[in-house]
């Protein structure tokens, strides 16, 4: 299978990312694992979570998604087969990007994943009250000391990341490589509009969340009742 470079590193990836926000959600583990190992053995090696997942489903906290993963790493032995995407910023004891909760995030999620480094390591949500310089400057020391490669942020505005590579280059900290933002068929113009110049000028890669729409652009949404039920359930998913 052709893989593709991740922005300017070295890391390389299948073209299809799988999406962990499901595990210890919607997919208990015994699914997870049978998804995980189907995944591997179809020749894919990018998976992505975060810290957050899945702090939305009634009663969990936070941390069941990688938690599930590093069992599965564990249990299956795969870990070197395996691009590990995971994010800090939004869990519930664990919000923002100041150098501190960096810090401490990484190390949750690194016990609950079973492994002693991350391959991406994505800022999950602006955080406009940390200095950028200070959320680099963290990346930089977990970089130097090996528990993560490669850093990309979600959610972000152009004129963010571009302020925050202008920072980087400036101060010589790591630079964003990979961005997450939302992309569809249906939900197209402001990442084509504001995202996709900033990628295309600075060499980055782009994954995207909701390809689907949500399911909508699955078919999985065919009558009023459908949408209604959609509305009930729609809760407080965080991406």
């Amino acid at each position: 299978m052709q893989k593709r470079r991740i922005g300017r590193s070295k890391l390389e990836v299948a073209p299809l990312m799988f999406g962990g926000n499901v595990f210890g959600w919607t997919a208990d583990e015994t699914t997870s694992f049978s998804i995980l190992d189907a995944f591997v053995d179809a020749g894919l090696n990018f998976i992505d979570t975060a810290d957050v997942y899945s702090a939305w489903a009634p009663g969990n906290q936070g941390g069941e998604s990688e938690t599930i993963i590093g069992k599965w790493f564990r249990q299956s032995g795969k870990r070197d087969r395996i691009v590990l995407a995971t994010k800090v910023s939004k869990h519930p004891q664990r919000k923002g990007l100041s150098a501190a909760n960096i810090q401490a995030a990484v190390e949750d999620s690194l016990r609950r994943l079973q492994t002693d480094y991350i391959d991406v390591y994505f800022s999950h949500d602006d955080d406009t009250e940390t200095p950028l310089a200070e959320t680099l400057g963290a990346y930089q020391r977990l970089i130097e000391v090996g528990k993560v490669r490669v850093i990309g942020a979600s959610n972000y505005s152009g004129a963010r990341v571009e302020e925050a590579l202008a920072v980087s280059r400036q101060h010589g900290l790591p630079e964003y490589q990979l961005l997450q933002p939302e992309y569809n068929l249906y939900d197209r113009a402001e990442y084509e509009r504001d995202i996709e110049p900033v990628a295309l000028a600075n060499q980055l890669s782009v994954v995207v969340y909701w390809s689907l729409a949500s399911g909508f652009l699955s078919g999985k949404y065919r009558s009023q009742v459908d949408l209604v039920n959609k509305a009930r359930g729609a809760g407080s998913r965080s991406i």
